[in-house]
């Protein structure tokens, strides 16, 4: 017997980062009493065959699966080649001046970078004619299929569930952020985006993802725990996802049926929230490397970044573990029109901690670093030598008005601050 989408109930997938999905599919079959051979077709090219677990809702203790093959060598006319070597077929050729056709009997010999065939008592090189099989074999399918040899000792008709974990199945966060004319809001959506290239299609699914770095032993995953109590929490922004823990991840769901196509990538919204406050920061780091040595009046041309700054939190209209992902940042110009003014990439990010974007370079504002001294010091103690240096960064601002700037310098070992400037 064999079991196609036409059985389906419903069927559940729960996406991971690391190109990972646990598919549940659920499907109503028809069963004989005792052993049972089911062909279920329709499943995912990419699946882990050891991770495939067969159970029925109906009949729990009744129905056993006693052996099980993963058919992934897909029907095409260079696999039905291969399969009839050393076997028989029927070479049809037609007349082209009469239109009659005529067969021959001929035995498959090769089919290595062409096809070598025994018709009679001559060998033949390509295709003389058009081949015609008298079969497909048993191991070669049109779509991946799991074979499955069970043993059923309850009713006839039930609903079983068979759950596996695939490769082929990957999402991801990308988010737009827009910020107003004074730099100190901003509006956020964030949007998943899903690729399937398993091989299968997952029809109304109900769908599921899964943020965060799961362990992966040898391509096999532990989810022993994915039937633990969960604490459940609604995104508070507006979104099409609800969000919950899930052990030390963050699990999400769609509040729909979703159909995902093979071959497809979908995008699905995330979250909208409005009036996010934000910072603006022009930042100045240093580097921790022109202390060890002397650089006489070598000067270092430094570059202050732009960056954007909010709190994921409730009060700030946020509050809500966020995917790693690229956030992409737009500001309207003076004709209203939205221009893209940079990017970043943020890590899984927890609700009420804070997300730092670098957008980029400052154009008008810069700065020059020189080293104004440095000397050896007679060290009283044996061991390591003493060295004071002095440095001197000068802040330029070529705009029409004040801005602040935070200048960060790393001081590395040992070393001192004995005095400052500002």
């Amino acid at each position: 017997m064999r079991s196609t989408l036409q059985d389906q109930r419903s069927v559940a997938v729960t996406i991971y980062n690391e190109n990972l999905a646990l598919v549940k599919d659920q499907r109503k079959i028809q069963f004989a009493s005792g052993q049972n051979t089911l062909a279920f077709r329709d499943v995912s090219a990419r699946m882990r065959p050891e991770t495939a677990l067969l159970r029925s809702l109906t009949s729990p203790d009744k129905l056993s699966v006693l052996e099980q093959n993963f058919d992934f060598d897909l029907l095409t006319p260079q696999k039905l080649l291969d399969k009839y070597v050393g076997k028989s077929v029927n070479i049809v050729r037609t007349n082209p001046a009469t239109g009659v056709e005529t067969t021959e009997q001929a035995q498959v010999l090769a089919a290595n970078n062409g096809v070598v065939v025994k018709i009679g008592d001559r060998i033949e090189t390509g295709i003389p004619g058009r081949i015609v099989y008298p079969d497909v074999p048993a191991n070669l399918r049109d779509r991946p299929t799991l074979v499955m040899s069970l043993s059923n000792g309850g009713v006839a008709q039930q609903e079983v569930e068979l759950s596996y974990l695939t490769g082929g199945l990957a999402w991801k966060a990308d988010y737009v952020a827009e910020l107003n004319a004074a730099d100190d809001k901003l509006d956020l959506s964030g949007w998943v985006t899903l690729t399937n290239t398993s091989g299968a299609s997952y029809h109304n699914a109900k769908l599921q993802l899964v943020a965060g770095d799961v362990n992966q032993v040898r391509k096999e995953m532990r989810f022993a725990n994915l039937g633990a109590s969960r604490e459940k929490a609604m995104i508070a922004p507006a979104s099409d996802m609800a969000e919950e823990s899930l052990l030390e991840f963050h699990l999400y769901t769609l509040d729909r049926p979703t159909t995902i196509a093979e071959n497809q990538t979908k995008q699905v919204s995330l979250l909208t929230a409005t009036g996010i406050p934000a910072r603006k920061e022009l930042l100045l780091r240093g580097a921790n490397y022109y202390y060890g040595s002397s650089y006489g009046d070598l000067g270092q041309k430094m570059k202050v970044g732009v960056f954007v700054e909010f709190d994921n939190k409730e009060s700030a209209r946020l509050g809500m573990p966020l995917p790693k992902g690229v956030i992409r940042v737009y500001k309207k110009d003076a004709a209203g029109n939205a221009q893209f003014v940079g990017e970043d990439h943020i890590d899984h990010t927890p609700k009420n901690e804070k997300v730092h974007l670098k957008l980029g370079d400052a154009f008008d504002v810069t700065a020059d670093k020189k080293q104004t001294d440095f000397k050896r010091l007679p060290n009283p103690a044996k061991g390591n030598a003493w060295f004071e240096s002095a440095f001197e960064i000068v802040l330029k601002n070529a705009k029409k008005e004040a801005v602040n700037v935070v200048v960060q310098e790393p001081i590395p070992g040992d070393w001192k601050m004995l005095s400052e400037s500002q």
